[in-house]
């Protein structure tokens, strides 16, 4: 495996916030190969992009997301330094993300939870957009939640997010846990962080018919490191570095 994939870590949000529909556009123009985002549900129950549950994080409103209705959250203002001459940015929905980006790049979309119909909610837009579904991987920390995708839309590629536990896990209790949560999701692929992987843990989860993929990935050396375990998918913060270090390594193998 030489040539790996790159995924936008909530877009690439140069001079605008994360998680817009700007920062997928960001992404897309630096050819990335998919972008991540987090979906969460409103006090109406829509589903709109945004990573955090507290709103002041990154903008003007104060509380929680499931606070506000969707029609509320339209006049947050984004704090930050960001393009002067810019429109006001907005917490997109994630209808709209799916209307306006998805034939344009990969999506990574993780279900943050922990609302138990916030899946059937997500699979009811998914729906819609079923000419996208080979272009779509779901995420979740919540097997339960991914669970209730895949029995909606067998099709739709399912990736269990394993957490990062406590520092006393060796690596045969992180392998367990993440296959034995993977068969409860009824996963296609285990997310773990670099800290987590090794060529034991690897082999163990694959032995399983598991594929690997990693996040947190922003700094050479922890890039040479998944490259090396032959980690073929790969979420950044730092896609330009990244790219410009696939670039290169595909130089060097003659890929």
């Amino acid at each position: 495996m030489n040539y790996f994939e790159i995924v936008a870590h909530r877009g690439i949000p140069i001079k605008v916030p994360e998680n817009t529909i700007e920062a997928f556009t960001n992404a897309i123009k630096h050819g990335v190969d998919a972008v991540e985002f987090d979906v969460r549900l409103t006090a109406d129950q829509i589903p709109i992009v945004y990573h955090y549950y507290y709103l002041e994080e990154l903008t003007n409103f104060s509380g929680p997301v499931f606070n506000f209705t969707y029609k509320q959250l339209r006049d947050a203002k984004f704090i930050g330094n960001y393009e002067k001459d810019t429109k006001n940015y907005k917490i997109p929905s994630l209808e709209t993300v799916l209307e306006v980006i998805s034939s344009k790049i990969g999506l990574e979309i993780e279900i943050k939870g922990p609302e138990p119909e916030s899946a059937d909610i997500i699979v009811n837009i998914l729906k819609k957009f079923k000419h996208l579904h080979n272009n779509l991987e779901i995420t979740s920390y919540e097997p339960f939640l991914l669970r209730k995708v895949k029995k909606q839309l067998p099709n739709l590629k399912i990736d269990l997010l394993f957490p990062l536990y406590d520092k006393w896990m060796k690596s045969d209790v992180i392998s367990y846990l993440a296959i034995q949560h993977a068969r409860i999701a009824k996963a296609n692929s285990i997310h773990l962080h670099p800290i987590q992987l090794n060529q034991k843990i690897i082999q163990e989860i694959k032995k399983k018919g598991y594929q690997v993929h990693t996040w947190d990935v922003n700094d050479e050396e922890t890039i040479k490191k998944v490259v090396e375990l032959k980690i073929n998918r790969i979420c950044t913060d730092n896609c330009l570095t990244l790219m410009e270090f696939r670039q290169k390594y595909l130089k060097h193998n003659n890929v």
